[in-house]
């Protein structure tokens, strides 16, 4: 497995870094829900730029790290906001939506002690990217909308550069080998976790 993102201009470009890909199951409820994938998109940008924001505290001395989360965190702001401005211009506004175990089963993966967390913490937020990357990448494809069409597609060119922040992060930290073995083991728990469909729509159920 590998941090690749494939150069064929005719197709959305690929991540391969995750373990199974998206069953047509979530497609087909992914495209007759099309507002309650909206919202749950635009809490998981805020929740992305959160992510970004709480690693740039936690490891506020790591040299590079500021430099490079900062502008990923306001991105992630830029498109919480746009998709906010879509859910207006149809009638609707964010809601609270109960979250599906993906992210909080993903955590509970990242080791504790350092630099294992530091570690873990970039290679999930990575397979984050990678699957939202992955899954718009569909909604661009087979959506019925096409505004919500034109959104996804315009978004993955920076889901694909977020993940390679994410990548990039850990390999000037870490021992490529290291970091090879522990992604197949979070890609795993990643793939495992959406063997099952949640029984409500969600970007990643």
């Amino acid at each position: 497995m590998m941090a690749l993102i494939s150069n064929n201009s005719k197709v959305p470009k690929k991540i391969k870094w995750l373990n199974s890909s998206t069953s047509a199951s979530w497609l087909d409820q992914a495209v007759t829900h099309p507002l309650e994938i909206l919202i749950d998109h635009a809490n998981c940008e805020r929740k992305a730029a959160g992510a970004a924001i709480q690693m740039m505290f936690r490891y506020l001395c790591e040299p590079g790290l500021a430099e490079v989360l900062s502008p990923l965190a306001r991105e992630e702001l830029e498109h919480f906001e746009r998709v906010v401005e879509i859910l207006k211009s149809r009638g609707r506004y964010l809601e609270p939506l109960q979250a599906p175990p993906y992210g909080s089963l993903l955590a509970r993966s990242i080791r504790k002690d350092e630099p294992f967390r530091m570690l873990d913490s970039f290679l999930v937020a990575g397979l984050i990217e990678a699957r939202s990357h992955e899954r718009m990448a569909l909604l661009s494809l087979h959506s019925p909308d096409h505004e919500l069409r034109a959104l996804y597609s315009e978004l993955l060119n920076s889901e694909a550069r977020h993940f390679c922040i994410y990548w990039t992060l850990a390999e000037e930290r870490f021992d490529k080998p290291e970091m090879l073995m522990r992604l197949n083991q979070l890609a795993e728990v990643e793939s495992k976790i959406l063997s099952k469909l949640h029984p409500e729509p969600r970007m990643h159920s």
